[in-house]
């Protein structure tokens, strides 16, 4: 049985996408079979794809397919992951034919003003491969392919980026932070390519952060992977009871490095994978920064009347191990 998913990155305001999410750690995207969450993969590799063959003012299609291919290679390069890419040629068919080829390209649609540009899969819901992904970008905005970026164009390798790690399987992060400008929101920072609203027009955003890495460690790590890094697990409780869908950061304070996950369980279980060993500062907080359905299903209650609330001490993490189960208390607003 297959199934299409959509995924999209938004330019200015956060709104509804449809993936499933997992509890460990960042999101991934995934399909629900029998009560089970199937993790979304391509189990084929390479990936291989195609790109429309149309221009658009600032980006020619072979600047697209460069973009593109740079992209695939950022995600590739993560150490200790199995993944690889092929670009096999240009199409004359729109990235949204559902033709049994993964292709990216440029597509016009007045209907999504808002909307930079989204992924659509078709999936194995058995399984959770992915059969065939495609990855618009929308005309309507202004696109640079330009090496250092171009003031007030979009940067087609930036949103490339974060689109293939969409169609690699990764939903949104929540590891950034935004301030309403008029009806939309500006992005002042973020710490994954997976933020689901993209830096203002002329911002490079082409580097891959922790949270970055440790989710696509998850999906195509291999073995190496799994036994260099560790996890912590826990629970997130208001008054006793579960919290579902808090956001739950992990922080080392000798890297620097953040790596989130969310509480997706009504008991507030939470687990954050993905995570180099070391000592760990650990933080709940409400999905409140704009629309939770742009990282979580729109089917789950989401609680977000609670307070921000650290963990009393600092958290170990074991080298390719789980860290004792912690409890994450937090307080009504």
């Amino acid at each position: 049985m297959t199934r299409r998913r959509i995924a999209g990155f938004l330019a200015a305001a956060l709104a509804a996408v449809v993936y499933s999410t997992d509890a460990l750690a960042y999101l991934k995207l995934g399909t629900r079979q029998g009560g089970r969450l199937i993790t979304l993969k391509f189990n084929t590799l390479p990936v291989r794809y195609l790109v429309t063959n149309r221009d658009v003012p600032g980006v020619t299609a072979p600047q697209l397919r460069d973009a593109a291919v740079r992209a695939f290679a950022s995600w590739a390069a993560v150490p200790n992951v199995q993944l690889s890419s092929e670009f096999v040629g240009f199409t004359g068919a729109n990235p949204l034919s559902g033709d049994s080829a993964n292709v990216l390209g440029f597509v016009s649609r007045n209907d999504l003003d808002r909307t930079l540009g989204a992924t659509s899969f078709t999936v194995d819901t058995v399984t959770g491969e992915i059969v065939e992904s495609d990855i618009f970008f929308n005309s309507l905005f202004s696109w640079s392919a330009a090496a250092a970026g171009e003031g007030g164009r979009q940067d087609i390798e930036s949103i490339a980026l974060h689109e293939v790690g969409h169609m690699l399987g990764l939903g949104h992060s929540m590891l950034g932070e935004t301030e309403l400008i008029g009806t939309g929101r500006r992005v002042i920072a973020a710490e994954a390519v997976m933020f689901p609203i993209a830096f203002s027009a002329g911002v490079l955003n082409r580097g891959l952060r922790a949270d970055d890495i440790a989710g696509i460690g998850d999906i195509y790590g291999t073995e190496a992977f799994r036994s260099s890094t560790g996890s912590i697990a826990g629970r997130v409780t208001k008054n006793g009871t579960g919290v579902l869908g808090a956001h739950v950061v992990a922080f080392s304070p000798a890297s620097g490095k953040l790596i989130a996950g969310f509480s997706l369980s009504p008991d507030g279980t939470f687990v954050v994978g993905g995570l180099e060993p070391g000592a760990y500062v650990l933080r709940a907080e409400p999905l409140d920064d704009g629309d939770a359905t742009s990282f979580l299903e729109s089917s789950l209650t989401i609680d977000v009347d609670f307070k921000p609330a650290f963990y009393e001490r600092l958290v170990t993490v074991p080298r390719g191990g789980t860290s004792r189960s912690v409890e994450i208390k937090v307080m009504p607003k």
